[in-house]
């Protein structure tokens, strides 16, 4: 049964990915340069980005992305669709350090034991349809997305879309 849920979550989680990704942009302002399906030139320079394929591209995620992140312990699908969105359009060290400063476990990027028991005993009430959890994750998702506009002012151009990509990401 397990490895079914493994599955399963996945390919939820991957639907609500493509769908933020979009299809084939060549933005002269984004650092990742050329990408299909949020497949990133500068990142697989030896594919054929035009010609990538919707498999190729699932199959990329979930290799380079989702056996990584190591999201499959944690029990509030929302969460996990929320951190490995931010992993995959943030970068997956980011997405999960955002996550263990929230739970109070040690920031180091990596989702083990320690971190996934936390996540799952963090208190879960809420006023609204999302956990407390989620609710701060996404808050979290945007404080760093103002933050790097800030930083980064060439970056400042795509920040209404990575805040309408929060707000999209949902099940």
């Amino acid at each position: 049964m397990a490895k079914f849920s493994t599955v399963y979550v996945f390919m939820k989680c991957i639907e609500v990915i493509l769908k933020n990704e979009g299809g084939l942009v060549d933005h002269p302002q984004d650092p990742g340069g050329l990408t299909n399906m949020g497949i990133a030139k500068k990142s697989y320079p030896d594919l054929d980005i035009k010609n990538l394929t919707r498999n190729e591209a699932i199959e990329i995620y979930h290799k380079d992305y989702w056996n990584k992140m190591n999201l499959l312990g944690i029990h509030d699908e929302n969460l996990v669709l929320q951190i490995f969105d931010m992993g995959v359009n943030a970068g997956i060290r980011t997405a999960i350090k955002m996550i263990q400063r929230i739970v109070e476990a040690e920031a180091d990027g990596y989702i083990g034991p320690e971190t996934t028991g936390l996540i799952n005993s963090y208190p879960n009430y809420s006023s609204s349809m999302q956990s407390a959890i989620v609710q701060e994750y996404i808050s979290e998702r945007k404080k760093y997305y103002f933050d790097l506009a800030r930083r980064k002012p060439e970056l400042q151009v795509f920040l209404s879309g990575w805040l309408n990509r929060i707000d999209d990401t949902h099940f």
